[in-house]
């Protein structure tokens, strides 16, 4: 696709967002809409991967884990616009007996979804399990995560990081969404991360920075992670974000990392964003 393009299926994944959580009153929009350029590269630009034939196994197709599973919706979006399940499904989200839960879950078997992920840090050492895997059974696909700045405040997260590299597990690209925000504020006064790079350098991984607002940016660091596995060493992307991307009352602020806009408020983001692929 061409960046254009990916802009305009970026856009109606956040009319989506919006309209799920403001539905049911319930979920995290700030962070979904923030990751929303990220996930559509990946999904319909980078990864190798087969919609109409989901499988567990993922044979030959790269695998994609979210971790932070709380910003479910923009990974429903994105899962249901690339084909995995009808994108009407998406009225059921948070709704009783959906298979689209608050956080994704693996008992529903909703296409594209390999681990369930209500606890934060643990999609790590999920993917370094599958991505071990894969190298054993010779299987040349890469294994993608994506993280929570807040969620690396987990120490289960650095106990995956210290393991892949040990281990040497080279096909596997780890993506940082770091807004600087969580739940109960900045990161910086919640719990500083200090200094990202120094730290996943520190621990042995190949760092690289992101815009995850810029498609350019944002396919051409891919590539070049692509470019790098194979090396003996584990990636990681730190891209930089903004909650609430695209939604001017949800920038800047880490408020509404878990609130959901109410009819009004769903009219004015609603006008900020343009209908490209047609409402659910």
């Amino acid at each position: 696709m061409e960046n254009i393009e990916l802009e305009k299926v970026a856009s109606q994944v956040r009319r989506d967002i919006v309209r799920m959580v403001s539905a049911v009153n319930s979920g995290h929009p700030g962070g979904s809409l923030g990751c929303a350029d990220f996930l559509t590269v990946l999904y319909f630009d980078v990864m190798k991967h087969n919609s109409a034939n989901f499988s567990m196994e993922a044979k030959n197709e790269d695998v994609f884990y979210l971790s932070n599973g709380h910003i479910s919706p923009v990974w429903y979006s994105i899962l249901a616009r690339s084909g995995y399940f009808p994108v009407a499904e998406l009225s059921t989200f948070r709704k009783l007996s959906s298979r689209l839960q608050g956080h994704p879950s693996t008992d529903k078997k909703l296409p594209g979804v390999r681990m369930a992920s209500g606890s934060l840090g643990q999609g790590l050492s999920n993917a370094l399990g599958t991505a071990q895997a894969k190298k054993l059974d010779g299987d040349k696909s890469i294994v993608y995560t994506l993280h929570g700045d807040g969620e690396l405040q987990e120490g289960q997260i650095w106990e995956a990081a210290m393991y892949a590299a040990a281990y040497k597990v080279d096909n596997l690209i780890a993506t940082i969404d770091f807004n600087g925000r969580q739940i109960d504020g900045d990161t910086e006064q919640v719990l500083s991360l200090g200094n990202l790079e120094q730290k996943w350098q520190a621990f042995g991984w190949e760092v690289l920075h992101m815009d995850g607002h810029n498609m350019a940016d944002i396919r051409a660091t891919l590539s070049k992670a692509k470019s790098m596995t194979g090396n003996g060493k584990p990636i990681v992307i730190i891209m930089k974000t903004e909650m609430g991307q695209g939604v001017d009352y949800m920038m800047g602020s880490h408020k509404w990392h878990g609130v959901a806009p109410n009819a009004e408020q769903l009219e004015n983001a609603l006008s900020q964003l343009e209908e490209t692929l047609g409402d659910y």
